[in-house]
């Protein structure tokens, strides 16, 4: 076989046993998506509970919650550069403060239009309700506090979820649960209604398919390499027959 060819087939190995593990690593991932799912599922069907009835702590992440109390227009967050169905926007932070405690809870109350994805007429968007349900996250913790800290131009608006940057912003304590509300107001008309944040996702994502991608990637190497090193070498083959003068012919 030539030595071209051997190089062409140690290629298509390499790519083949290249390929199969990260099969392999897409279905454990997969596999993580569906625990997931499955803690999410039960954690959602488990009946609402008071979000001061929750431990602060990852225990009560996506529990289905409900808080009731006074909302804090006056310290409410903007947490920026939030898309919705393609659109620019951000997500409203509303500090709730419940009657008997000094700590307070953050609502993401959903997402309203902004042309930049940053400033917001807050006062638009104030809803007259003072009950919101929905499910239990865990603000974030950044190792980089100013990573998640606020632009210069404004101590409101946050960059991305972080706990130490939410704690700065106000004058009082706050709890690290936060409830992201999926219920409306329905005491405001569609049209002034915050867009509510759906549930957690409970697909499988991509890994199936990608997984299927690198495995057919693995076989393409390996058959197709070893039909084209079999057509060369059948290409090179001499195949001698007697001629008229008695030499061998090459075909």
């Amino acid at each position: 076989m030539p030595r071209r060819t051997v190089l062409f087939l140690v290629l298509c190995v390499c790519v083949a046993v290249a390929c199969v593990p990260l099969g392999f690593w897409q279905l454990s991932r997969l596999s993580q998506r569906r625990a997931r799912n499955s803690q999410v599922s039960g954690r959602l069907a488990e009946p609402v509970a008071e979000v001061t009835q929750l431990a602060p702590d990852s225990t009560s992440r996506l529990r289905r919650a409900h808080a009731v109390g006074t909302p804090d227009f006056e310290h409410e967050l903007v947490l920026a550069a939030r898309s919705y169905e393609g659109s620019p926007g951000v997500h409203l932070l509303t500090p709730v403060r419940i009657t008997g405690r000094d700590t307070a809870f953050l609502v993401n109350r959903g997402w309203v239009y902004a042309p930049d994805g940053v400033r917001v007429d807050l006062a638009k968007w104030r809803e007259q309700g003072t009950s919101f349900t929905g499910y239990v996250e865990l603000l974030p913790t950044m190792r980089d506090r100013r990573a998640g800290g606020a632009p210069p131009d404004s101590s409101r608006i946050l960059r991305r979820l972080d706990y130490a940057a939410v704690a700065r912003a106000l004058p009082y304590p706050v709890s690290r649960l936060y409830l992201v509300a999926t219920v409306p107001d329905s005491s405001m008309p569609a049209s002034n209604r915050v867009a509510r944040l759906p549930p957690p996702a409970l697909d499988e994502g991509p890994y199936l398919g990608y997984a299927i991608q690198w495995f057919s990637f693995a076989i393409i190497a390996v058959v197709g390499g070893a039909a084209v090193a079999r057509r060369r070498t059948a290409e090179r083959e001499v195949v001698r027959l007697p001629s008229a003068n008695g030499r061998s012919t090459r075909w």
